[in-house]
This record gives structure tokens, sequence and C-alpha cells, in this order.
């Protein structure tokens, strides 16, 4: 299966593997300094994300240019890169506690506010300098081509499945919007899917197995996949025939949504302009259901007239 992707951000996106697995295969050739960095990141790697290559090697006890050799040891070409695997790590591998834990050690109360809407505004300005416009455009044909529409998001992401499934109703009639309780039910949803239906699967950190299953089993059958996800390193990846690659990071205890959320508001505005004559007779239909039964309140009147 060939995998196109939507690069967003300067992460090593091309890293699949675990970089705490690839730190502690790589610990008996280092030098003594290096290990003493290998070590910290290993067992602080929520703290190591945020701190500079002059901070984490005073932390240790070695010289900064140290820390600069130890990032090229591993593979990357400074240390800004390795600290956005590191926190990529962070993203993954740590408990919602633990997240709180660290936001709440690297701000203040008065920067919250700054620093998220900041946070979110660069995500999705390094989601338009790096987005791969083929492989946008790739990802739509196949919806306009499929026979059946199936999207699946879990937890924190089905909040964007939904946004996804109420305005494609408006463009298709062919959209399955899979809601499971658990268990064995996302199969049950799946057990109809098709070589010509199009599966989108949609998943942030922390990863759902089975959001993963459902994806690879969706694969298995034939049907294109589409993953909505943060990395090439995601596990959706693998089984997806179009990765589309959004920004989200750490806010929290939560991840921010804002750059898939604006990835799949495009996705649907392209469509709906490859679609113009027919969702233009669709919403002048509801528009006029709309106003027979006051589905929408008339806007406030103005103030006293003179």
């Amino acid at each position: 299966m060939t995998t196109t992707t939507i690069k967003v951000g300067n992460s090593v996106e091309n890293q699949t593997y675990d970089l705490i697995a690839h730190i502690e295969e790589a610990l008996p050739g280092l030098s003594k300094g290096q290990r003493l960095i290998a070590r910290f990141i290993v067992n602080n790697y929520d703290k190591a994300a945020y701190m500079t290559a002059s901070a984490l090697g005073s932390e240790v006890g070695v010289s900064e240019s140290t820390v600069v050799r130890f990032a090229n040891e591993m593979g990357y070409d400074g240390y800004p890169q390795l600290q956005q695997q590191i926190r990529e790590t962070v993203r993954v591998r740590m408990t919602s506690v633990q997240r709180v834990q660290a936001v709440n050690h690297r701000m203040e109360e008065n920067e919250i506010l700054d620093y998220s809407l900041t946070a979110d505004m660069e995500k999705i300005k390094s989601t338009l300098e790096t987005v791969d416009r083929e492989a946008f455009r790739k990802a739509v044909d196949m919806i306009l081509g499929a026979g059946n529409i199936y999207i699946l998001g879990m937890r924190s992401s089905a909040i964007l499945a939904e946004f996804m499934n109420y305005y494609f109703g408006l463009l298709f009639d062919n959209v399955r919007l899979i809601r499971p309780a658990g268990g064995s039910e996302i199969f049950e949803h799946l057990m109809k899917v098709h070589e010509d239906d199009v599966f989108v699967a949609i998943s942030f950190p922390r990863y759902t197995t089975g959001i993963v299953n459902a994806t690879e089993y969706a694969s298995k059958t034939g049907a294109k996949v589409i993953a909505i996800t943060d990395s090439m390193s995601s596990p959706l990846v693998p089984h997806a025939d179009v990765a589309l690659i959004a920004k989200s990071e750490m806010v929290s205890f939560v991840d921010s949504l804002v750059a898939p959320m604006s990835l799949i508001n495009a996705m649907i505005a392209y469509i709906g302009k490859k679609k113009h004559e027919e969702v233009t007779q669709t919403l002048g239909r509801l528009e006029q259901v709309w106003k027979e039964y006051n589905v929408y309140t008339s806007p406030a009147a103005g103030g006293d007239e003179e």
C-alpha cells in the first residue's frame, strides 16, 4: 500500500520508531556524558521536552556541545529536531495526570489564554505552509468516487468525526458515521464495507486500540483508507492509502484540534466547490424547509426608532 502524506511542522515525520526504545538500544555505544543525557531523557522525557540544550546539559552535568553531539548520535541534524521528537513521545506516552503537571510547571495562570490561542494560530499556520495539495486532492477524489463513506473518530476525535459527518451529510447520500459504544460494535458497523468504499479514520494521541484495529480491518477489505492524524508515526498510517497530517500539540490534559478541524473544513469546502450545482439545489430546498418550520430564529430587532 502506498501512503501519500500531508506533512505539518518541522518534526522528523518519517521516524516511526519509539524514541525511548531507540535511545535505550543505543546506550551501550554512547560516551559517558551522552549516557547521562540518554538516561535523563528516558526517565524524564516530560521535562526534557521543554528544556533547551544548555538547560539539559546543566541538569546532567555536561556541556551544551555534548547535548548537540548526542542529538547527532541519535540521527538528528541538531538538538531542535531531537527535542521535537521528544515532544512527540510526550504526547503519545504521557497520561492525563502527567500532562496537567507538565503544563502547570511550564506556565502561569495569566499566560494560559495567550499561550493557547497563539499555539492554535501557529498550528494552523504550519498546516497552511506545508500542506501537500496533491495529496489533499487525492483524498477528495477518493471521497467523490466512493460507493459509501464511513467515518470513525473515537474519544476527543469523535467531535471531528461528527463535524465531518454533519457537512458530508449535506453533500452526499452515502455517508455512514460509526458511533461505537465499545467492544465488537465497530466491526458490526464495518461488516458491510466493500472495496469501492472509503473509510475515514480520525485519531490523535493518545491513540485508541479500537480505531487502529478498525482502520486495519477496513484496509484488509480493500476499501480506500484516509487517515487524518498527527504524524507519520501514527499507528493509523501503515493502513492508510492517504494520510493527512495536521499539527496537534498538548495543551494541558487535552490536545488542540484546531488544525485538523481546519483541514476537514477545507475538504468540505473543496468538495462543495466540485459539487456546486448539486449543493446549491440541496441547500435551496433546505432553506425552504427551515423557513417553513421556523428552524432558525430571526435576528433581534434594533433599538427603538425615533
